[in-house]
């Protein structure tokens, strides 16, 4: 526990006397300055400085640190604190957290830490107050802590105020703190954390103010967020709120856009808040006057001046009163490495979340370049889709050619620009929360840097409103109709893609091909930037159930949104994995076809099974061939051939689907059944009714999605069939020195050899020189995310990110946690594998998955998945499949080995170690699953 405090003035004793409540910390404004520094944590110490200095600030007490001591030394929790948080807490931050949580819930209060809570209470004003968590070393100079303790609005009573109090405790250990403490080399602090309870304000407007630009640091404007009531939709991101940028010298307005604001909150009976619509004309205009921002800029003024340094600042309008309700320094993204030598320029956030699922490894130039100039093709479309015109469209098309980037060979999202992408459609705080899920980064972006993130530069005025109004109307009708579109597309491109299909390139002149290529990308590729519309649906229509959910049904289990949202039927991205089955039932029912797939190398089987007379099963494999050999590992690839080329992949699959179906096979559970058992349980009447509607949304975007995602993998497969037979050519006429080398040059490179822009006698040479470079990169340790400003391979960037570093030891923890994806559990041997075969009923680990994939899951008892999200493609199949599935379990390669006996409960999101592997105690190097492609 914290050392005991020595006798000092006021009313300050030991803590080892703790049986008399006026000898606990329960501090107001009017209390000493050194017993705020000593006690209250950042938050406290930030709010007496503000009550100080003449800010209007809600009446406000803070239990201090010596009251969370006593409460833990009167019932023995202290020594119960010290050994949960003893060595190895880094490893096991979940366990940790939930038995401390378990232990401060149950623990006795005692008669003075109560008496000490109701004091507090009473000072707040014994009505409708917040309860408000006060780290120690919240919001320091070094570590801001924000966002990892637990804050309550709308209590009221004294026996809620406690209970919040408890959970505010128990926050201070909670599972993300500890992350937080673990990853910044920080020690646990067994002392806990100072208590706020504050008067709530009936705030008609609040939000929140920066005085500097939180994306960029400029200190020259202040940026405004304003709703209308409470901050918790503005904070939750539910409501889409005003955004105001203001001259910090002279507060004029320089750009303003005017958010949907549909939402209200506001206080509720009990704790937390009701949501009530805002009217259509409350709406449309402006949240804040030309008057509040003046006061809004002057309180800025004051409280930079103040605190000598940028702030961000909580406030919110009462009854023509401008109150701030909490005040804390901004802070803004940084690179890693020495400050002071930290290069300067535009910051880019690199994330390869989801985008692994499709180019996982080292990618060829040739694969990079068409996938970038295919996304800024679509997302150009996209933008036209909504109405997006004039100088707003070259704005766009500004950044949509640079939504990914390639660094030493891999494929990382331009994360920046996808919140710009997003934000082209409604709803944009909501959107962009659901983006981040299922994209599955490791970490949101602030709140601040959202907020600046534009697709163009927002207009002010009339012309700024009905801009955004229209796109919205727009947007609406493409969604509303987004059922009828897709399918409309899928008919138009299963024409077109059978005219292309049919063709044999290798028979056609170079120039021929060329000329289809170019006919390909405008007609299955260009035409696909308003099915983007079906994505921004699926983010609004589980962004809305998760709200739903989070509101109507708040003890739902964190896997339950996804289930609920499963398309369910007969999704076409599950056909390949049912076909596999089928084929295996099929080689089942007749022995010799059963004896040579499980007993003849996957090279030679096609060649056995045709000496041996099976033309009835060999027809079988070439049928699904046709139907599904595009769909394969690393099938968006170019490089990598598919099973059309290569479909020893398939008796590899098949062997394993053959050896499961002996087995009995994995389940068939329902997810969409299970989380309709649930609603059933805990949803009636009017609600359950909304809740459908928007589940049913939900669920046929994501059908339809799967569908278009099917569609993206025959026009990959085309291209990769055409871009192969343009590099014979090219190697025929001496362009290059082998076929295979053209996946060694850029798109426009090769378009270049055809269009005459480029001399052919340069492609030899840079195809030499990337493959040395491409073979030195795939050495390289790649990091998933990282922050760079300005150029990004020059001042240090990469380096400051990691890259070339040596892979993490395993550190022996034999529990990891991820996220919940498909409920279940099972248990079975570890088979880490960067490629879906061998897995023989185990448990499938793999670093990341892609689509080709799906074939494999009928042979796992369940997925790992250390990179990915809930709504990758495999994690979609296999919930349909009723296997249990755990994603973004970090560090999941590198702690397990091949053969570990594992536990899996895909509705905990646990991976537990059951027994280490028969030669754990060799002195080998662990197993290192995450093979990159060799080019």
């Amino acid at each position: 526990m914290r050392p005991s405090r020595s006798a000092s003035k006021g009313n300050e004793l030991s803590l080892t006397t703790g049986s008399d409540p006026r000898f606990l910390h329960v501090l107001t404004p009017s209390s000493e300055l050194a017993q705020i520094v000593e006690w209250a944590g950042g938050k406290g110490r930030n709010l007496h400085t503000l009550s100080a200095s003449g800010f209007q600030v809600p009446e406000w007490s803070v239990l201090g640190l010596d009251v969370f001591a006593e409460f833990c030394r009167g019932n023995g929790l202290d020594e119960r604190l010290v050994s949960l948080l003893d060595e190895g807490w880094d490893t096991r931050p979940g366990h940790v957290a939930g038995e401390i949580a378990r232990l401060v819930e149950a623990a006795p209060l005692g008669e003075c830490v109560a008496e000490a809570i109701a004091r507090a209470y009473r000072h707040a004003g014994g009505a409708l107050v917040a309860v408000r968590s006060s780290g120690a070393e919240e919001d320091g100079s070094r570590h801001s802590f924000a966002g990892q303790f637990d804050s309550y609005l709308n209590v009221s009573g004294l026996d809620e105020v406690i209970a919040h109090v408890r959970r505010c405790w128990a926050s201070g250990f909670s599972e993300r703190s500890l992350n937080y403490r673990a990853q910044r080399g920080l020690p646990p602090d067994v002392g806990g954390v100072a208590v706020i309870v504050q008067r709530m304000v009936a705030a008609e407007r609040s939000g929140v103010l920066f005085t500097a630009d939180p994306a960029t640091g400029r200190t020259d404007r202040y940026v405004v967020s304003a709703v209308h009531g409470l901050g918790e939709g503005l904070v939750s991101g539910a409501v889409d709120a005003d955004t105001v940028v203001l001259d910090a010298g002279t507060g004029e307005v320089l750009s303003a856009a005017i958010g949907d604001k549909r939402e209200r909150y506001m206080a509720a009976a009990g704790p937390g808040c009701v949501v009530s619509p805002v009217a259509d004309e409350d709406r449309a205009a402006p949240a804040l006057t030309a008057a509040d921002l003046t006061r809004l800029h002057g309180v800025g003024v004051r409280a930079t001046e103040l605190h000598g340094a940028a702030q961000d600042i909580e406030w919110a309008m009462a009854d023509g009163t401008l109150w701030v309700v909490q005040c804390r320094p901004v802070t803004t993204p940084a690179p890693a490495g020495d400050a002071a030598d930290a290069p300067e320029g535009e910051p880019r956030l690199w994330d390869n979340s989801n985008i692994i699922e499709s180019f996982g490894g080292v990618v060829s130039p040739l694969t990079y370049s068409f996938a970038a100039d295919t996304y800024a093709k679509v997302y150009d479309g996209y933008a036209r889709a909504l109405g997006v015109r004039g100088r707003r469209l070259r704005e766009v098309q500004e950044w949509t050619p640079h939504l990914l980037g390639y660094i030493h060979g891999r494929v990382y999202y331009n994360l920046h620009h996808w919140y710009r992408m997003v934000r082209l459609a409604p709803l944009y705080p909501l959107n962009r929360r659901v983006l981040e899920k299922s994209l599955g980064v490791a970490e949101s972006i602030s709140d601040e840097t959202a907020d600046s993130l534009h697709p163009f530069t927002p207009q002010a005025g009339l012309r700024g409103k009905l801009s955004q109004l229209a796109r919205t109307v727009i947007f609406t009708g493409r969604f509303l109709a987004i059922g009828k579109s897709v399918e409309t597309f899928h008919r138009d491109f299963s024409r077109a893609y059978a005219i292309f299909d049919r063709v044999d390139y290798d028979e056609l002149p170079g120039d021929e091909t060329y000329r289809r290529f170019r006919g390909l990308q405008r007609q299955l590729i260009e035409r696909w930037g308003p099915m983007q519309v079906l994505d921004a649906a699926i983010l609004l229509s589980i962004g809305l159930l998760a709200l739903l959910t989070r509101r109507w049904l708040p003890h739902a289990p964190e896997w339950f949104v996804w289930a609920a949202a499963a398309p369910g039927g007969d999704i076409e991205s599950a056909e390949p994995a049912r076909k596999l089955t089928e084929l295996a039932e099929l080689a089942r029912a007749d022995a010799e076809v059963r004896h040579l797939l499980e007993h003849t190398p996957a090279t030679d089987a096609c060649r056995a099974l045709h000496a041996a007379g099976h033309t009835e099963f060999l027809a079988a494999v070439d049928a699904y061939i046709a139907d599904y050999g595009y769909r394969s590992p690393d099938e968006l690839k170019l490089e990598v051939p598919d099973l059309h080329e290569n479909p020893a992949a398939l008796f590899t699959l098949l062997r394993d689907a053959l050896a499961d179906t002996t087995e009995g096979g994995t389940g068939t559970g329902d997810r969409g059944g299970e989380a309709d058992a649930y609603l059933d349980a805990h949803l009636r009447g009017p609600r359950r009714r909304l809740y459908e509607g928007v589940r049913g949304k939900a669920r046929a975007a994501l059908a339809d999605r799967e569908r278009l995602r099917f569609c993206r993998t025959r026009a990959f497969g085309a291209a990769k069939r055409m871009l192969r037979a343009l590099g014979r050519d090219l190697a025929r006429m001496g362009a290059i020195d082998a076929w295979d080398d053209v996946y060694m040059l850029r798109l426009e490179e090769v378009r270049g050899a055809y269009e005459g822009t480029i001399a052919h006698t340069e492609l030899k040479e840079l195809a030499a020189l990337r493959r040395r470079r491409l073979a030195e990169d795939s050495a390289l340790q790649p990091p998933s995310r990282f922050l760079t400003r300005g150029a990004p391979y020059w001042s240090g960037n990469l380096e400051r990110a990691g890259w070339g570093s040596v892979p993490a030891a395993r550190s022996g923890t034999r529990e990891l946690r991820g996220t919940p994806c498909g409920p279940g559990v099972a248990e079975g041997p570890a088979v880490i594998t960067d490629t879906p075969r061998d897995i023989g009923g185990g448990i499938l680990l793999t670093y990341r998955t892609d689509p080709g994939w799906v074939a494999a899951l009928p042979s796992a008892a369940a997925l790992v998945v250390e990179r990915g999200s809930p709504l990758t493609h495999v994690a979609v199949v296999a919930r349909e499949l009723g296997i249990p599935t755990v994603v973004q379990v970090n560090n999941a390669t590198t702690e397990i080995r091949t053969g570990t006996l594992l536990r899996v409960d895909g509705a905990a999101g646990t991976v537990t170690v059951l027994a280490d592997p028969p030669d754990e105690g060799s002195t080998e190097s662990p197993e290192t699953p995450r093979t990159e492609t060799r080019l």
